[in-house]
């Protein structure tokens, strides 16, 4: 892979990871809520999903998708009931007021195992990241010289950009979290992030390939 390639690679794949979207939200504010170390639990289960979507992509699978329309509407219809359902529940999350400056934790029930599932559906519910996957990273293949080594340097380089935009949204998510201690704040910023997800499931459900 020559450099100019690689260059291209580069300033598409940050463009296009900075673009928010359902994993950047899920990020921000789970940070904004309880703390980077929770996002990061987030971050992972995003990262992995996405890392799996792009292997398999690779492995040619991304185009039963094109040739089996049912099946990609079948993928899409049920991510966006996903976000859906997390939009509802970000929106009736109870609150409560806290004290001054006292740090905001996970409830008993958001271990970070649970965090990182939420992450990994978040992710994967959106089947068209494998169809960019099949579409976008062959583009930047040549042919003439091994795959694998030119895949393993597209897939580092989209992780470390990827990566970078999870921790850029998620220290701005956390500077938030200073005005979230006060349940009006915490209840509106609820409805936000719950009405953004309600909105990405919108967009899904309605799109079409």
């Amino acid at each position: 892979m020559n450099l100019n390639t690689w260059w291209l690679f580069f300033g598409m794949t940050f463009v296009v990871s900075a673009t928010p979207g359902p994993n950047m939200l899920l990020i921000m504010s789970t940070s904004a809520r309880w703390g980077v170390r929770a996002a990061v639990a987030a971050m992972a289960g995003c990262m992995s999903a996405l890392l799996v979507m792009m292997c398999v992509s690779a492995a040619g699978l991304g185009a039963v998708l094109h040739t089996f329309p049912a099946v990609f509407d079948a993928l899409r219809l049920l991510g966006a009931a996903y976000l859906a359902y997390l939009g509802v529940q970000c929106w009736r999350a109870p609150v409560q007021e806290a004290a001054h400056d006292v740090p905001l934790t996970p409830p008993a029930h958001e271990t970070a195992w649970a965090l990182y599932r939420r992450g990994a559906m978040v992710a994967g519910s959106n089947p068209k990241a494998m169809l960019f996957a099949a579409a976008f990273f062959p583009q930047f293949i040549h042919a003439d010289s091994p795959a694998v080594p030119q895949f393993a340097i597209l897939l580092a380089t989209f992780t470390v950009i990827e990566v970078s935009w999870y921790f850029a949204y998620a220290f701005s998510g956390h500077k938030l979290s200073q005005y979230l201690q006060q349940a009006r704040v915490m209840r509106a910023f609820n409805r936000i992030t719950g009405g953004a997800f309600v909105g990405f499931a919108g967009l899904m459900a309605l799109v079409r390939d």
